[in-house]
């Protein structure tokens, strides 16, 4: 593990699910997990593509969870390698007729020190989620916000 003092990578995780299963009950906002990053910190997402600094992710979780409040991500498990977390989840996409359509999905996070992470990356096959999206006649809630036409695609860490 990395020595980071006495805020662990491991309390760190566990605050993070924490938060992530109150979003999951609507006790929280996606951007409550903004105390989570460093001010430089970079956010690679499969659809809005690199987001970097703490005012962009702010920004970021704000305008990507707009219009999704029906949909859940929850955790399946987390696993910790030195300073590199693993956040295997689902995310579960309503249906018009009630069923549900489930994608999975994987975060890998640099932990920084601190209680903060500089670094994550999110992995989904948009492929299998458009396909879903078409079956389950999802439409978009109020205040959804389109991805850009042309996101970043740059998914390199921080530099030093």
């Amino acid at each position: 593990m990395g020595d980071h003092g006495d805020d662990t990578i491991e309390a760190t995780v566990e605050r993070y699910v924490a938060t992530r299963e109150a979003i999951e009950r609507k006790e929280k906002h996606w951007t409550d997990l903004a105390v989570f990053f460093t001010d430089d910190a970079v956010y690679i997402d499969p659809a809005w593509g690199r987001v970097q600094g703490i005012d962009q992710l702010l920004e970021f979780f704000d305008e990507s969870m707009r219009g999704l409040d029906d949909w859940e991500f929850p955790i399946e498990f987390t696993a910790i390698d030195g300073d590199t977390v693993a956040v295997k989840w689902t995310q579960i996409v309503p249906a018009t007729d009630g069923r549900r359509f489930e994608q999975s999905g994987y975060s890998t996070l640099h932990y920084a020190g601190g209680g903060k992470f500089d670094y994550e990356e999110d992995l989904l096959n948009m492929a299998h989620v458009l396909e879903d999206l078409k079956a389950a006649g999802w439409r978009p809630g109020d205040g959804f916000v389109m991805p850009p036409a042309s996101p970043d695609r740059d998914w390199s860490r921080p530099g030093p």
